[in-house]
C-alpha cells in the first residue's frame, strides 16, 4: 500500500530541501526524494567545493606577497591531495548538515530515482530505490526540484572521459594537476573552473 504525505518533493538541491523544511514548518507531512547526495550539485559539487578549493589557492597566493607587509617565508610549497581532499571534506560536512536538517524537521529522505505515475494513478510518485526494489507513494502535492545536468556532445568528441575531457566533477576532484587546460560550454561551472587554475597553466578558454 502507498505511503501518503501532503508534499513530495523531487531533488534536493538548495530549492528542494529549502522548500521541504518551509513546508513542513508550516504542518505539512513531506517527503523527499534524492538520488545522489543530499544538498544537490551546488553543495557537493558546485559553489561550496570550488569555494574551498579557491580559498586554498587565496592563502597560497598571499605568500607571495608577504614582503610587501615586511616579512618572508621561503620554501612555500603545495599539497595538491590535501586541497582536494578538504575541498571534498567541507562538501561532505555541509551535506550530513542538510540530512541534520531533514532529520530536525521530520522530513524523510528517500534515495532513489523517482518518476510520476500517469493517468488515474497521477499524482503517485513510484521511486526506484537506490538500495533495490521499488517504492509507490501518494502525493497531495509534488514539487519538481531537480535542477539540470551537462549535456554530452560526442557527435563533436565532447563526452567525458576524466582524463583528456572532464566534466565539471572532474574538474573539482583531479587526480593530478593539469599542465593547461581548455574551457568549452561548462555553463554556470565555467568561470568557477577557471579560476581554479593559475593563469600561465591555461592555455586558451573557447566560448
Amino acid at each position: 500500500m502507498a505511503q501518503e504525505f501532503d508534499l513530495v518533493v523531487i531533488g534536493s538541491g538548495p530549492g528542494g530541501y529549502v522548500a521541504a523544511i518551509r513546508a513542513s514548518q508550516l504542518g505539512q507531512k513531506v517527503a523527499i526524494v534524492e538520488r545522489e547526495n543530499l544538498g544537490g550539485i551546488c553543495l557537493n559539487w558546485g559553489c561550496i567545493p570550488t569555494k574551498a578549493l579557491l580559498k586554498s589557492g587565496e592563502k597560497f597566493e598571499s605568500l607571495s606577497h608577504l614582503k610587501d607587509y615586511g616579512l618572508s617565508a621561503s620554501g612555500a610549497s603545495f599539497d595538491f591531495d590535501a586541497i582536494i581532499q578538504r575541498s571534498r571534506g567541507v562538501a561532505k560536512q555541509l551535506n550530513q548538515g542538510v540530512g541534520f536538517l531533514m532529520k530536525k524537521n521530520k522530513i524523510e529522505v528517500i534515495e532513489g530515482s523517482a518518476k510520476l505515475e500517469k493517468g488515474a494513478a497521477a499524482p503517485n510518485v513510484v521511486v526506484a530505490l537506490k538500495a533495490g526494489g521499488s517504492r509507490t507513494i501518494e502525493a497531495k502535492s509534488v514539487m519538481l526540484a531537480v535542477g539540470a545536468r551537462a549535456r554530452a556532445l560526442p557527435q563533436i568528441g565532447l563526452e567525458a572521459d576524466g582524463d583528456k575531457i572532464w566534466a565539471y566533477r572532474d574538474a573539482l576532484a583531479p587526480k593530478k594537476l593539469p599542465q593547461d587546460l581548455r574551457g568549452h560550454r561548462l555553463g554556470r561551472h565555467r568561470h568557477r573552473v577557471r579560476q581554479l587554475l593559475p593563469r600561465p597553466r591555461r592555455r586558451g578558454d573557447s566560448r
